[in-house]
């Protein structure tokens, strides 16, 4: 039995791999043989559709727009989780279990429920169709995961570090910044993770948030029909290259997501 026990891990990878490689392979084909044929591999091999996303600029703008009000989110989130994490591990004051569940409840409502606000608000103010209006929205999501996911972290860095330090003479921004926060490397890159993959894969609030100037590349690839149909086989090449970011995400804080696992937060 021993001999064999790599078989199950072998089928559970070859089951995963085989969406992405489908995808791969409509990819490399035009719409008429995705159509028309079956087949595990290109009979006619193109790379039209490719050339079609890096040519024309609805689709890479489309791209560099994501790109953009993700890093945005991203950052706006990590900063504002740290100070209110640290808050949470390291003080006791009234309501504070309840106003950290309510953080968390906040996650929990669909994108949907606020659509229709968001909208009508950036709509009054002027940030509809901008990177900062998606970015902003995706906070209310974005911003309690990354206050919980850091406030397991910190509440495993003992606290007389902090007592330490005072007495070393640090500021609190000082500590915070050279010694607390290199502490929590792992954490901070796992809450950044999670921020990164929820904005970028979220459709519903960054294609009613946008319009022209900011339209992400998710909204983009949902407007290939024509009267011939979908073109499936440039909606497959576009699907294959919104896969890299979040692969290229994923491989440099692996390390730091298995450690959450560890720590039970993630």
């Amino acid at each position: 039995m021993g001999r064999y026990k790599w078989l199950v891990p072998t089928i559970y990878i070859v089951f995963l791999m085989l969406p992405i490689y489908w995808l791969l392979n409509m990819s490399f084909k035009t719409t008429n043989e995705i159509l028309g044929t079956f087949s595990l591999w290109p009979r006619e091999f193109t790379l039209e559709n490719y050339r079609t996303i890096f040519t024309d600029p609805t689709w890479y703008n489309g791209y560099f727009n994501s790109l953009a009000y993700v890093l945005v989110n991203m950052v706006i989130s990590v900063l504002v989780a740290l100070p209110a994490a640290y808050a949470f591990s390291r003080y006791r004051f009234l309501g504070d279990k309840h106003l950290f569940f309510w953080l968390l409840t906040n996650r929990m409502a669909p994108p949907a429920v606020f659509a229709l606000p968001f909208f009508q608000l950036y709509s009054a103010i002027g940030l509809f169709d901008t990177h900062f209006a998606v970015a902003l929205a995706h906070c209310l999501f974005n911003i309690p995961l990354a206050v919980w996911i850091l406030e397991g972290f910190m509440s495993g860095v003992p606290k007389e570090l902090d007592e330490t330090a005072y007495i070393d003479g640090y500021s609190f921004g000082r500590f915070f910044v050279k010694i607390f926060i290199p502490t929590i490397t792992a954490g901070i890159g796992v809450a950044a993770f999670f921020c990164f993959m929820f904005s970028w894969v979220e459709l519903l609030l960054a294609k009613t948030l946008t319009s022209v100037a900011a339209k992400p590349i998710a909204a983009t690839m949902t407007r290939t029909a024509s009267t011939a149909g979908y073109e499936l086989g440039l909606l497959a090449a576009a699907g294959s290259l919104t896969i890299i970011p979040g692969a290229i995400v994923i491989y440099f804080v692996r390390n730091y997501i298995a450690r959450g696992f560890a720590l039970g937060r993630v």
